[in-house]
C-alpha cells in the first residue's frame, strides 16, 4: 500500500484530516506533519523514475461500480511523473516557508489542513486515469482554493476573492464535465489510456468542436486565460504560502497539465490553433503589459504569471511537438523561479510591513541576501542567460521565429513573443530595481531586516536550481524534460538540443532586442509610475474583466430574483401543492401507453379475504388524519395527537402485512418525531379563527384544491400499492433479486436491512447525511431563534431558571432536579429505564443484519430513552450528568460509514459492499462480523447525534424564553421596589447620614 499511486492521494487527505485535529497554535506540529507527507510523497514519486522514463504506464485500478464500467484508476506516466514531483516538492518547500510566514495568532491547524487537502485534490487530478475522475479532483481544487483564497476570511478583499475564483473555476469545471461526457461518448470510454489512443476518432468525429470548446472553457477558467484572468490578481488576498503554491505548481498549472495531457488527441487542427494559440498570444501580451504598471508586488507576480501561462497555452497552440517540448520545459522553469519570486515577496512584506513598491526602494544594504535571491529569480523570469528561464524562452522564440504558416502569421508571432518579453525584462526590473536599490526606505511599518534563516531556505534552493538547470541543463534536467515531454507528444520526441550556446541566430537576436527593449522601456516608465503619473493601466483600463463579473452577478440575481417572484410563493401550501403535481404527473406518465389511457396491471396474487377488524383499524385511521388536517390550524395539539394515532395505524398495519422491521421503524419514529414536534409547538404563533375570513371565497377554493390534490394523490398511491401487493413472488419484480441475493452477496437473511447496508448503500448513506444536515441547521436556526413573546410567558412564582443556558450547564453542582412532587415516581421509573433502553437498542442494533432491527431503529430507541430523560428531570439536571455531544456523534458516525466503504475496497470490492470474515474464538466457536455492522454502527451514532441536537435545540430554546421572562419579572419588580423606597422616604432625609438615617427610623 505504501508503494502504490493511490497513496499519494490518500496521504494528503488522512494529514488534512489529522491537522485538523490539531491544537490550533501548534505551528510545529503542524508544519511537521504536512512537511513530512510531503517529503514522503517526493520520495516515493521519486522511485517511480526509472519504470517512467523508461517509457512504462504504471496504473493502480479500484474497483468502485463494475457494472457501469466505473472505477477509480490512478495513472502515472513521464508527465504525470514530473507534476506530481512539482505538486509535492514546492509543497514541501511552501510548507517550511509557511511555518515561519504564518502569525502564532493565526490559526495554523486550519491553514495546514485546507494546505494538505488541496495538495491531494491536485495530485488526483494529475494522477487520475479516468476522465470522471479527474473532473472530480478538478472541482475538489477548486474547492480547496476558496478555502485557502479566503483563508482570513475577517478580509473583505479575501472573501470577495475566494468567491471569484470559486465562481469562475466552478462555472469552468461544469463545462470541463460536459465536455468530458462528450469525449466519452465519442470514444466510447472515459479510461485515460483509450482516449490517449483515439486521437483520429475523436478530431474526425462531427461533435469535435463543440467537445474542444467545453474543455477549454474549463482549462482557461482554471489557468487564467484570456477574458477569465481577472480572478487570479484578485485572489492575492490570501497568504503568501498559499499564492506561491498556486501560481508555481497547482491551481493554475491544472488548466495547463489538462491542455497538455489531451495534446495527442486533441491538437493538430484548425480550431485548436485559432483557439489555443490565439488565446494563449492575447493573454500572454496582456498580462505581461498590466504587470508592468502594477505597484503591488504581488500583484505584478500575478499579472506576470497570467502572462507566463499565456505563454505555454501559445506554444500548446502551435500544433508543433517542438512547441509541445517548449511548453513542458516552460512549465518547469516558471514552476521554480515564480515559487522563489512570491516567497520573496513574502519575506519583504513580512519584514517591512508592506508589499507597496512606492514605499519600498533600498533594501539591499538591509535584506542583501534575500535580495540577491531576488535578483537572481527576477533574472530567470526575464530570461537572463545561465538561468533556465533563457533556455525555454529561446525555444519560445525559435518556435515562433519558425512557425510554418501565413505571412502575417510568420512575422506577426515572433512580433508578439518580442514584445512580450520586453514587457517581461521591464517587470523583472521593477521587481529588483525599485525594490532594492536607491535611497534607503523612509516611514516603513517595519524596519527592514533579514528573516530567520530556515525561511530563506526554499527560495535559496530553487534559485540554485535556475542556476544549475541555466548552467548545465543537458545533465540537470535533460532526462526530467526527456521524460514528461515524451507522453505529451505521443511518445517520440522532436530532435531538440539544450546547449546554452546555439550560435548568432533569429532567436538570440530576438533575445537581445528584448532585453534592450525591456530596458529602455523601464527607464522610460520608471519616473512616471514612481511619481504615480499612472493611477492604472493605461490604454487597456476598458478592459475589466471584475466589471464585468460584477455585472453579470448583478444581472443573474436581478433575473433569479424577478423569476421567483414569477414561479414560487412564501406560502407552504401552494408550493406542496406544486411538488404534489409534479410528482403525481411523474408518477402516471409511465403507465400511459400509446396515448390509450391509462393502464394498470393487476397480479393474479390470491387476496386476503375480507377482515373487520383491520377495516375499523383503517376507519380510524382515515378519521384521525382527516381530523389532524382540519385541526391543524387551530388545534394544534389535538392536531399532532390524532397525527400519531395515523402513525400508529400504520405502524399496525406493517404488523399485519409481516413487516416487522417497516413496524419498529414506523413505531420509534412515531414516538420521537411527535415528542419534538410537541417541544415545538409552543413556539409557533396563537392563531384566532375568524370568522369573515374563513367564508371568503379564495380561501374555500384554496382549501378545496388542496382536497382535491390530496384526494387524487392519496388514491394513485393506493391503486398503486394495491397492482404491486397483488403480484406474487414468482412475478419479475425487483423485489425478487434482493430476496434471492440477499443471504449468498449480502450475508443475511434480514433483507431490509441488507438492501439499507449493502444492494442499496449509497441512498442509506446519502440518507444520514441529510439527517445530519437537518439536525445541524435546525440547531443553527433556534441559536439565533427569538420567540414571541406570548410563547414565553411564565409566571414568576413558578420559575425554575438555570443560572445561565447560553451552552451547556456552567455549573453542575447547582443544577436542579426539577422532578419533584408528583413527578417523582417517574422520575426514578426513567432513570431505571435508560440503561434498560440502551441494552434494548444496542441488542436490535446487532441483531439487525438477520433479524428485525438495524442502526436506524437502536439509535431511535435510545434516543426516546434520553427524551424522557429531559422531560421528567429538565435540561439543566440532565446535561449537568451526561455528556453526549451530539455534533461529535453525527460527524463520527458519517466517519465510520464513510470508513466502512472505503474498507470494502481496500480488500477489493466496490464501495459499501458487504463482506463477512470468519473467526474461530475457542471456548466460543465460529463467528462471523459483517463490515456492515461497522455502517450500522455509523447509521447508530448519526440517529442518536442528530436528534440529541434537535432536542438540545428545543431544551435550550426552553430555558432561554423562561430565563428571559424572569429576567423580566426580577427587573420589574426591582423598579417596583425602588419606586416604593423612594415614595416612603423624605427628600429631607435623602442627604442625611447614614447613622442619623438609622436613629431618625
Amino acid at each position: 500500500m505504501l508503494t502504490s499511486l493511490a497513496t499519494l492521494i490518500i496521504l494528503p487527505f488522512a494529514g488534512s484530516l489529522v491537522a485538523a485535529l490539531l491544537p490550533t497554535n501548534s505551528r510545529n506540529m503542524e508544519a511537521f506533519l504536512s512537511g513530512m507527507i510531503a517529503l514522503i510523497c517526493v520520495v516515493q514519486v521519486a522511485l517511480f523514475f526509472p519504470d517512467v522514463s523508461s517509457g512504462t504506464v504504471l496504473r493502480q485500478e479500484i474497483l468502485w461500480i463494475p457494472s457501469l464500467g466505473i472505477n477509480l484508476t490512478f495513472r502515472m506516466d513521464g508527465f504525470t511523473w514530473l507534476f506530481a514531483m512539482l505538486i509535492f516538492g514546492i509543497g514541501a518547500l511552501v510548507t517550511l516557508y509557511a511555518r515561519y510566514y504564518m502569525s502564532p495568532q493565526d490559526p495554523v491547524a486550519r491553514f495546514f489542513s485546507f494546505f494538505l487537502a488541496f495538495m491531494g485534490a491536485m495530485s488526483g487530478v494529475v494522477l487520475s486515469g479516468n476522465l470522471i475522475q479527474l473532473v472530480l479532483f478538478w472541482e475538489l481544487t477548486s474547492l480547496f482554493s476558496f478555502l485557502l483564497i479566503g483563508y482570513w476570511y475577517h478580509r473583505r478583499d479575501a472573501r470577495n476573492g475566494a468567491r471569484m475564483a470559486l465562481t469562475v473555476t466552478g462555472l469552468g469545471g461544469f463545462c470541463l464535465l460536459a465536455g468530458v461526457l462528450i469525449l466519452g461518448q465519442i470514444v466510447g470510454s472515459f479510461d485515460m489510456d483509450t482516449v490517449l489512443a483515439a486521437g483520429n476518432i475523436i478530431r474526425k468525429h462531427p461533435l469535435y468542436t463543440p467537445m474542444l470548446v467545453l474543455i477549454l472553457l474549463g482549462a482557461f477558467t482554471k489557468s487564467a486565460q484570456f477574458p477569465f484572468q481577472f480572478w487570479l490578481p484578485r485572489a492575492m488576498a490570501a497568504p503568501t504560502p498559499v499564492s506561491a503554491y498556486l501560481h508555481s505548481a497547482t491551481m493554475v498549472k491544472a488548466g495547463i497539465y489538462l491542455m497538455a495531457r489531451l495534446w495527442p488527441v486533441l491538437s493538430g487542427t484548425d480550431e485548436w490553433f485559432w483557439l489555443v494559440a490565439g488565446t494563449g498570444a492575447f493573454t500572454l501580451l496582456l498580462g505581461g503589459y498590466a504587470a508592468t504598471f502594477q505597484n503591488d508586488l504581488k500583484g505584478l507576480l500575478a499579472y506576470s504569471t497570467i502572462s507566463h501561462l499565456g505563454l505555454i497555452t501559445l506554444l500548446l497552440g502551435l500544433n508543433s511537438n517542438m512547441a509541445a517540448v517548449a511548453a513542458v520545459f516552460h512549465t518547469i522553469n516558471h514552476a521554480i523561479f515564480k515559487a522563489s519570486l512570491f516567497m520573496a515577496a513574502g519575506i519583504i512584506d513580512h519584514e517591512t510591513g508592506t508589499r507597496d513598491m512606492r514605499k519600498l526602494n533600498g533594501l539591499i544594504k538591509a535584506m542583501p541576501i534575500t535580495g540577491a535571491l531576488s535578483l537572481v529569480a527576477s533574472a530567470a523570469m526575464a530570461g537572463v542567460p545561465l538561468l533556465n528561464g533563457f533556455l525555454s524562452k529561446e525555444m519560445f522564440f525559435a518556435e515562433t521565429a519558425y512557425l510554418d504558416a501565413s505571412p502575417w502569421l510568420s512575422w506577426g508571432m515572433p512580433l508578439i513573443a518580442t514584445v512580450a518579453s520586453v514587457f517581461s525584462v521591464a517587470y523583472s526590473l521593477r521587481f529588483t530595481v525599485d525594490v532594492f536599490f536607491g535611497p534607503a526606505p523612509m516611514g516603513l511599518p517595519h524596519e527592514p531586516h533579514e528573516p530567520t534563516r530556515w525561511m530563506r531556505v526554499p527560495i535559496e534552493f530553487l534559485v540554485c536550481l535556475c542556476l544549475i538547470i541555466g548552467i548545465a541543463p543537458s545533465l540537470s534536467i535533460g532526462p526530467v524534460l526527456a521524460t514528461a515531454a515524451a507522453p505529451v507528444v505521443g511518445g517520440t520526441l522532436p530532435a531538440y538540443s539544450l546547449a546554452i550556446w546555439h550560435g548568432f541566430n533569429v532567436p538570440l537576436t530576438m533575445s537581445l532586442v528584448a532585453m534592450a527593449g525591456g530596458i529602455y522601456f523601464y527607464l522610460i516608465l520608471h519616473r512616471q509610475i514612481k511619481l504615480g503619473v499612472f493611477a492604472g493601466v493605461p490604454l487597456i483600463g476598458w478592459v475589466n474583466g471584475q466589471r464585468l463579473f460584477t455585472r453579470l452577478l448583478a444581472s443573474l440575481t436581478y433575473m433569479g430574483k424577478q423569476m421567483t417572484l414569477m414561479l414560487s410563493t412564501k406560502r407552504l401550501q401552494a408550493q406542496i401543492a406544486l411538488m404534489l403535481f409534479v410528482v403525481l404527473a411523474a408518477g402516471l406518465s409511465p403507465l400511459w401507453i400509446n396515448g390509450e389511457g391509462l393502464r394498470l396491471t393487476l397480479g393474479e396474487r390470491e387476496q386476503q379475504p375480507f377482515s373487520f377488524v383491520f377495516a375499523m383499524l383503517w376507519v380510524v385511521g382515515v378519521s384521525c388524519a382527516l381530523g389532524a388536517a382540519w385541526q391543524a390550524k387551530f388545534h394544534r395539539l389535538a392536531s399532532l395527537a390524532m397525527l400519531g394515532m395515523t402513525g400508529l395505524v400504520t405502524c399496525l398495519t406493517f404488523v399485519w402485512f409481516s413487516a416487522p422491521d417497516l413496524a419498529l421503524t414506523q413505531l420509534t419514529v412515531e414516538v420521537v418525531t411527535t415528542i419534538l414536534i410537541l417541544l415545538g409547538l409552543r413556539w409557533l404563533p396563537k392563531q384566532v379563527a375568524d370568522p369573515d375570513h374563513m367564508s371568503n371565497i379564495f380561501v374555500r377554493a384554496r382549501r378545496t384544491r388542496d382536497l382535491i390534490v390530496s384526494l387524487l394523490v392519496g388514491a394513485c398511491v393506493t391503486v398503486l400499492a394495491f397492482a404491486m401487493m397483488t403480484h406474487s413472488s414468482s412475478d419479475p419484480l425487483a423485489a425478487n433479486f434482493f430476496l434471492q441475493h440477499a443471504l449468498p452477496e449480502g450475508g443475511g437473511t434480514n433483507v431490509v436491512n441488507v438492501m439499507l447496508v449493502d444492494f442499496r448503500g449509497f441512498d442509506t448513506m446519502g440518507e444520514i447525511v441529510v439527517l445530519g444536515i437537518v439536525a445541524l441547521t435546525v440547531y443553527a436556526l433556534l441559536r439565533r431563534f427569538r420567540p414571541a413573546k406570548e410563547s414565553t410567558y411564565i409566571p414568576a412564582q413558578q420559575s425554575t431558571a438555570p443560572a445561565d443556558i447560553s451552552s451547556d450547564v456552567e455549573n453542575p453542582a447547582q443544577a436542579k432536579d426539577t422532578a419533584l412532587g408528583y413527578l417523582m415516581v417517574p422520575a426514578v421509573l426513567v432513570r431505571l429505564v435508560l440503561p434498560i433502553a440502551t441494552v434494548v437498542s444496542v441488542y436490535f442494533l446487532l441483531r439487525g443484519h438477520n433479524e428485525p432491527g438495524g442502526g436506524f431503529i437502536g439509535g431511535l430507541i435510545f434516543a426516546a430513552a434520553f427524551i424522557m430523560q429531559y422531560m421528567i428531570a429538565g435540561t439543566q439536571w440532565v446535561e449537568a450528568r451526561m455528556k453526549l455531544y451530539p455534533q461529535q456523534l453525527i460527524s463520527l458516525g458519517i466517519l465510520l460509514a464513510l470508513l466502512t466503504g472505503l474498507g470494502a475496497i481496500a480488500v477489493g470490492y466496490p464501495f459499501l459492499t458487504t463482506h463477512a470474515p470468519h473467526f474461530h474464538i475457542p471456548l466460543i466457536g465460529d463467528i462471523h462480523v459483517p463490515s456492515a455492522m461497522f455502517f450500522d454502527i455509523g447509521v447508530y451514532l448519526l440517529v442518536i447525534g442528530a436528534t440529541i441536537l434537535i432536542l438540545t435545540a428545543l431544551s435550550h430554546q426552553s430555558v432561554r424564553g423562561r430565563r428571559a421572562r424572569e429576567t423580566e419579572v426580577e427587573e420589574r419588580l426591582a423598579r417596583d421596589a425602588e419606586s416604593t423606597d423612594s415614595k416612603l422616604v423624605p427628600d429631607s432625609m435623602l442627604a442625611t447620614p447614614d447613622s442619623e438615617l438609622k436613629e431618625t427610623a
